[in-house]
């Protein structure tokens, strides 16, 4: 990648040319770039680049700077450099045209090859070429497997643009997968800007509601991204969410039937199926509530009232919610009961929180009685 390039002399018209503010990177460059300390260089470039004044320059300084002693430098800070400079090109082929020949030249290095293929993919994915960006997420996947310890920045590169591709393709759950992997690689959430985070909160509840087989919402709950939710056009869809995992068939009918319930078209076209979906929840949230005793022994009767459906339906709501591994147990079709031996892991919220502290109150004065039960029979015995 090393060229013939006049480095002194761009520094130079560049200096001429910069802001005050940024002026004296370009000296710095120089000296260091005389002296072959490549390290520092690469340092000092990488402030340079978090300078919001230098954005102008990033093309250039790449294009007549950085491609002059490019082998010299640590091949992942080269592909970040260049990937902030191809951001700043208003038309996305353009960007992807720019990265397209770090393709080749970091082959040898897996780590910058991936986040290179990834950000390269970013730009076709808006591009509109889907068949090459799910091609390079397959490409990265293999290496990405075989890599341990690896540089945060390489995660957090091949989830992101997956989870971008996973949207564009309306793959629910392949798409919150890897949202949720994303938001995990990076150091602090915060670190993303915040309409960033309002929009990935807001698509990462969609995907949660849309999936046809994603019924654990936990990880999403309580991840810190759907509080930037809250005092947003968008709150109430955080609020949607925890209807879903209460399994609250009042508030989502009140939902439906409001205002909300058409703003958004992709839940409004998908009214039934979110019915469906929450009849299952409400079957998942009424099991839990039980005691261990109650769940050997519920009446389709009780199940039907409870989660809203006809009696007839509830043996194919049970079977629906065993094939999902939502519970397990068994169906008693001539006695029309039904035994839940395990209910899913539940995220609870604070509503939930306090009916379990009731049902250990209730667990601890039946333990309290049989204790006092105990002891009376012990004193006959002993009396006898």
């Amino acid at each position: 990648m090393e060229m013939d390039l006049d480095v002194s002399g761009f520094l130079a018209e560049a200096r001429s040319r910069a802001p005050d503010t940024i002026k004296e990177f370009f000296t710095q460059f120089g000296d260091l770039y005389d002296r072959k300390l490549w390290h520092q260089l690469t340092v000092q470039l990488q402030t340079f680049a978090s300078h919001a004044d230098a954005r102008p320059f990033l093309v250039t300084v790449y294009n007549n700077f950085v491609k002059d002693w490019a082998k010299r430098m640590n091949q992942l800070k080269l592909v970040q450099f260049a990937v902030l400079a191809a951001s700043t090109f208003a038309d996305p082929s353009e960007s992807a045209e720019f990265l397209h020949p770090l393709l080749a030249s970091t082959q040898e290095h897996p780590d910058a090859h991936v986040v290179a293929t990834m950000e390269w993919a970013h730009w076709k994915l808006l591009s509109g070429d889907l068949e090459s960006t799910r091609k390079a997420m397959e490409e990265c996947e293999k290496e990405v497997d075989k890599m341990e310890g690896m540089d945060a920045a390489i995660n957090s590169s091949f989830f992101r643009v997956s989870a971008d591709y996973y949207k564009a393709k309306a793959s629910y759950h392949q798409f919150y997968h890897s949202a949720l992997l994303y938001l995990s690689s990076v150091p602090s959430v915060d670190d993303i800007p915040l309409a960033e985070r309002q929009q990935r909160a807001a698509d990462l509840t969609l995907a949660a509601l849309l999936a046809d087989d994603l019924y654990n919402f936990g990880e999403l709950l309580q991840h810190p991204v759907l509080e930037t939710l809250k005092g947003t056009g968008q709150a109430w869809l955080a609020d949607l969410l925890l209807c879903f995992n209460r399994g609250d068939m009042d508030a989502f009918e009140k939902w439906a039937v409001g205002p909300k319930g058409k703003e958004n078209p992709l839940l409004a076209a998908s009214l039934p199926f979110l019915r469906q979906k929450l009849h299952l929840t409400a079957l998942v949230e009424r099991t839990f509530a039980r005691t261990r005793e109650q769940r050997s022994r519920m009446r389709f009767s009780d199940v039907a009232k409870e989660t809203r459906v006809k009696e007839d339906e509830v043996e194919h709501l049970v079977m629906r919610a065993l094939s999902l591994g939502l519970v397990k147990g068994s169906i008693d079709e001539v006695e029309r009961v039904v035994q839940i031996t395990w209910v899913q892991t539940r995220t609870l919220d604070k509503q939930q929180i306090a009916g379990m502290r009731d049902r250990l109150g209730e667990w601890g004065t039946k333990v309290g009685d049989m204790v006092q039960d105990l002891e009376r029979q012990e004193a006959e015995l002993l009396v006898q």
